[in-house]
């Protein structure tokens, strides 16, 4: 069993192009299911062929038992599925157990953005007269500007940016790039943080990346957060806001003002517009509220 499952990850990383914390993520959520196979059959050698729809019936049934969240529930039957798909591929199982079975319903929860007005003053927040308050506006400005993933924003290098097109190539899920818009603010707040970073590039220990800290190494996510979550509070704002809010914040605020579904969809890099398709929840829920508020008979 614990070599069946090294092969699907070697198959996500290699194959699938899965980024390190998606394999790291599949692994941390199989090695409990296998824990609980290897439990409930009370054996240690347990093998892929085992595996019966009962048996993850009951794994279902222990989850919900243990108290998790649905949506932790959901990932983790999900990983399940996509493991037992690869053993039949392999020919390793003859049928599939994970057929017909499902996670627990979900509540479809619409995504939390800022409205302009905030991200305005959110954006106007780091002080302009220190280099990392440069830089701090220069990765908020990103950020919002082209839609990022955290993780596609600390991954980009200086051969990624074009100020003079206003474009950056951005690698997303799965490794794949696309193009990413840079408007004028952004463009404006990078060009005046890669002057200071050429000030640092000759202690600079990244060489390529466009974001770095104060050691001179690329930014991780985690201080990308760290350093939102000072500017929300400088700034007043929703504590919840996140990295991923201003994405949020970035594709309602497009639609709001008119574009089209399929061109916000590039833009996220969304491979299925089920997943865009969020975004104009999010819009008819606000013209809803903007309905009752002021129509006579709302």
């Amino acid at each position: 069993m614990d070599e069946a499952l090294a092969e699907f990850l070697r198959h996500l990383a290699l194959e699938k192009n899965a980024s390190v914390f998606t394999v790291k993520s599949y692994r941390e959520d199989l090695n409990q299911a296998v824990d609980f196979f290897r439990g409930r059959l009370s054996g240690k050698g347990l093998e892929p062929a085992q595996l019966t729809t009962r048996l993850l019936r009951a794994y279902l049934a222990w989850l919900h038992e243990q108290g998790y969240a649905k949506t932790t529930m959901a990932r983790r039957i999900a990983a399940v599925r996509s493991w037992c798909r690869f053993l039949c591929r392999q020919g390793v199982l003859a049928a599939n157990p994970a057929d017909g079975l499902r996670g627990p319903r979900q509540e479809k929860k619409l995504p939390h953005f800022l409205s302009e007005q905030d991200l305005v003053r959110l954006l106007g927040t780091p002080p302009a007269d220190t280099p990392l308050g440069i830089r701090d506006r220069a990765i908020l400005e990103t950020l919002y500007s082209a839609g990022l993933r955290v993780g596609e924003l600390t991954g980009l290098n200086l051969a990624d940016v074009d100020l003079e097109s206003g474009l950056a190539t951005v690698r997303g899920k799965g490794k794949r790039e696309r193009l990413a818009l840079l408007g004028p603010p952004a463009l404006g707040a990078l060009r005046h943080w890669l002057a200071q970073r050429d000030a640092l590039a000759a202690r600079a220990r990244s060489q390529t990346a466009v974001y770095l800290n104060k050691r001179g190494t690329r930014l991780t996510t985690r201080s990308v957060g760290r350093l939102l979550q000072k500017y929300l509070a400088m700034a007043g704002l929703d504590p919840r806001t996140s990295p991923h809010t201003l994405r949020h914040s970035f594709a309602t605020h497009l639609l709001d003002r008119g574009a089209d579904i399929r061109s916000v969809q590039e833009l996220l890099g969304h491979r299925s517009l089920a997943n865009t398709q969020i975004y104009t929840h999010v819009t008819t829920h606000r013209l809803r509220d903007s309905y009752h508020k002021a129509h006579p008979r709302g």
